[in-house]
């Protein structure tokens, strides 16, 4: 199937290349389908899963919440752990001549 591109408008050459764009999409995405299934089929000729291969899908841990480190002097309610952004009252408090070490639970 030759085309011929010089004949084409700038309108048709645009529509062609999106539907050649959206059949390589499309013949990956059956190339990845059949690959996966020639794996999966593989593991479980040699009596294994997918999961006990490679790990299933693993959830990132989420960080444990840090205990406070500093208190500000001025209102006891507000605590940094010393991760992250330095809060205002914390930059305040330098600025007023206060040291870390004097802000420390």
């Amino acid at each position: 199937m030759a085309i011929d591109l010089k004949n084409l408008n700038k309108k048709q050459l645009a529509e062609l290349i999106a539907r050649a764009s959206s059949r390589s999409r499309e013949l990956d995405s059956e190339e990845l389908d059949k690959i996966r299934a020639d794996v999966r089929a593989y593991a479980k000729s040699k009596g294994y899963t997918i999961e006990q291969l490679f790990g299933g899908r693993g959830r990132k841990g989420r960080r444990s919440k840090a205990a406070p480190k500093y208190r500000n002097p001025t209102d006891s309610s507000q605590t940094w752990s010393g991760r992250g952004k330095r809060p205002r009252w914390f930059h305040a408090a330098l600025k007023a001549g206060k040291r870390e070490k004097d802000l420390l639970i």
